[in-house]
């Protein structure tokens, strides 16, 4: 009995001793695994995110110096881009402008080919019409067709003041009346009025205007701005002019500037104008009528020069049967 007693204590001392022995041996290691491992990597990783940051703050400024050098050379790209742009307009602008030269240069060839070739037909047409009314025997009086004759002593002027006349032959219009003048550098009574019979200076209505060199300036000055209206037809002015200032004692000239003819019918005209301006004893007209033509029918198409070319042949007929010339001019402009 005595010994059994004596021996538990023993055992149960020793196992606890053991258990706390290792207890204490597990918190030595835990402390040492602690203190060893877990400084060196948060050491580590500070080290290494500094120098990522480092690095890409590097690549940061590399790439803005890159952007300012890009956007730099692009500005000057984009300026030169506009050079060229502008360039190229002006260029498109210079080849559409000889184009359109060229296309007009080719217009007006085929159109005086065609006008050339109407005429043609209309003045061989004309002639027939001539020689079947006046008969095979007849010999024109008028000896001076291919100029002007200057023995009248008063002149009227019959001027188409369509919009057609003022837009495109004014300038021209002016250079052959004041030419004209100038055939006649002395004459005893001038007077200028519309095709329409409408007066240029309406305090001379139905009168003679002196011929003074004040007189001829003034005429040409007003000239320059005369627009009335027009119906395109000389038919009102020259029968106007006819009525109203015919004399016996006085030799009186008509010139008629016109471009076109309207009207309905040429030989209506010619037939109005034969029985006004009627001839005398010895088969002269009572006035020499001139005309004046001004070619702006160039400036249409060919299907629509018509109006042109029965004026060109309405004059003709007038001139030749009242004792003047009609002039075609192969340019409207001056």
């Amino acid at each position: 009995m005595t010994r059994r007693r004596n021996r538990a204590p023993e055992e149960f001392s020793l196992s606890f001793l053991d258990v706390i022995c290792c207890g204490f041996g597990a918190v030595i290691l835990l402390l040492m695994i602690t203190k060893t491992v877990q400084p060196q990597i948060i050491e580590a990783s500070a080290v290494n995110l500094q120098g990522r940051v480092a690095a890409l703050q590097e690549q940061l400024f590399e790439i803005r110096g890159d952007t300012r050098v890009l956007n730099r050379d692009l500005n000057a790209k984009h300026e030169q881009l506009s050079d060229y742009e502008q360039r190229i307009a002006i260029l498109r602008g210079q080849l559409a402008s000889a184009r359109s030269r060229y296309d007009s240069t080719q217009v007006q060839t085929n159109t005086n080919d065609v006008v050339a070739g109407q005429l043609a037909v209309a003045r061989q047409q004309l002639t027939e019409e001539m020689q079947r009314l006046l008969g095979s025997q007849h010999q024109s009086q008028n000896s001076l067709i291919g100029g002007i004759p200057v023995d009248s002593e008063y002149i009227i002027f019959v001027i188409d003041t369509s919009g057609s006349m003022f837009s495109y032959a004014w300038e021209r219009m002016l250079e052959e009346l004041e030419a004209t003048l100038s055939i006649y550098p002395d004459v005893k009574g001038i007077q200028v009025l519309n095709d329409m019979g409408n007066y240029m200076f309406s305090r001379y209505r139905g009168q003679w205007i002196p011929d003074t060199p004040g007189r001829r300036q003034v005429i040409m000055q007003n000239l320059r701005n005369w627009n009335v209206f027009s119906n395109s037809s000389p038919v009102e002015g020259i029968t106007q002019a006819i009525r109203t200032f015919y004399d016996p004692g006085k030799k009186i000239s008509i010139f008629v500037f016109g471009d076109e003819f309207t009207g309905e019918s040429i030989t209506q005209v010619v037939d109005t104008v034969d029985r006004i301006n009627r001839e005398d004893a010895q088969g002269n007209r009572l006035v020499r009528i001139h005309a004046v033509g001004f070619p702006v029918q160039f400036i249409r198409a060919p299907h629509l020069q018509t109006t042109g070319i029965r004026f060109a042949t309405l004059m003709r007929e007038l001139t030749y049967r009242n004792g003047g010339t009609f002039v075609g001019l192969n340019d409207f402009r001056p």
